[in-house]
């Protein structure tokens, strides 16, 4: 018996220092929310853009640019850095690559379905990357920012668009705000063909009987929000390893084409400003599109007042 209890004894210290190792893996939450900016790395050899709370060696947010692979965002980790936001191709959809921009017809060419090619000739692929580098490192008291630069390729391997996207991320409050600027310079003349979704999607961790729910800027929730215009849709649901929720807004820019968007809210709660849900547009030959929006990450409740006040200041600047 004594035998017995000391062995119950040494299984309990034993997870009590494995406890106590795991969560020094982690720096304080103070230290996250509190951190004074963010460090930035190039991670050259993965082509992965790796951004971290300054002085805190705990990456929350990675931008990947693989050769002939659409670039997308996976993980952000919460502002305190407790648990991944978003989901990299689940079962349910494998296209979806986390955080990413893909419209399902350029010229009838589906770039949200083919986050790559599969074979061996330059006709099967659709993303060629141009450039990935970072613009800003923080040194300058500005926020940091990168940039991204793809070719879509047309069925032949010749270019129909090369796009740019470049991001910025900065604090606010205890929360991140996340910007993108994404620019198409047609290449020829261009149509988006209209589709019920397309553009710019997140894709956060859903299960079944999650605790999840989507509300937009009318306070429509789920399925009601779906197919209908916003200003902004918000994300919120359980994250592993939390005891509150994760959200993640996004908000459309007044000055992108349809403002306010209508929205797709699928049934797994992926979000998306969809431009192309009422109809065809297009981009002439040598011009450019520019398409803005603002992702507001943060925990706990959500909160409408907080949420649009935080729009209008976007939408004001």
């Amino acid at each position: 018996m004594i035998k017995l209890a000391r062995i119950f004894v040494l299984i309990v210290m034993l997870g009590f220092y494995y406890g106590c190792e795991s969560q020094d893996s982690f720096a304080p939450v103070e230290d996250y929310l509190y951190s004074q900016g963010f460090d930035i790395v190039h991670d050259v050899e993965n082509d992965v853009i790796n951004i971290s709370p300054k002085g805190i060696d705990h990456v929350i947010l990675s931008h990947h640019a693989a050769d002939y692979f659409r670039p997308y965002i996976h993980p952000i980790v919460a502002p305190d850095g407790r648990g991944e936001l978003t989901e990299f191709r689940p079962s349910h959809h494998p296209h979806q690559t986390a955080l990413y921009f893909g419209f399902p017809l350029v010229n009838m060419r589906d770039f949200y379905h083919n986050p790559t090619g599969g074979g061996p000739w330059r006709g099967d692929h659709f993303w060629d990357k141009v450039s990935h580098e970072i613009m800003n490192d923080g040194t300058d008291g500005e926020p940091v920012s990168w940039k991204s630069v793809y070719n879509m390729l047309d069925v032949y391997g010749d270019v129909m668009i090369t796009e740019t996207q470049v991001w910025t991320i900065q604090r606010s409050n205890g929360k991140y705000l996340l910007d993108v600027e994404w620019s198409g310079e047609a290449k020829r003349d261009i149509t988006i063909n209209r589709w019920e979704y397309g553009g710019l999607f997140l894709r956060m961790p859903w299960r079944e009987d999650i605790n999840a729910e989507a509300v937009n800027s009318n306070g429509l929730r789920n399925s009601e929000a779906e197919g209908e215009r916003a200003l902004w849709v918000n994300m919120g649901l359980d994250i592993d390893g939390r005891d509150d929720l994760g959200n993640i807004t996004i908000f459309d820019h007044p000055k992108n084409r349809g403002h306010p968007n209508a929205w797709r809210v699928d049934s797994q709660l992926g979000i998306n400003p969809a431009t192309a849900r009422f109809g065809d547009w297009s981009i002439p030959d040598g011009e450019t599109e520019v398409i803005r929006y603002r992702l507001l990450v943060y925990t706990g409740e959500f909160n409408h007042e907080d949420v649009m006040a935080a729009f209008e200041e976007y939408a004001g600047n």
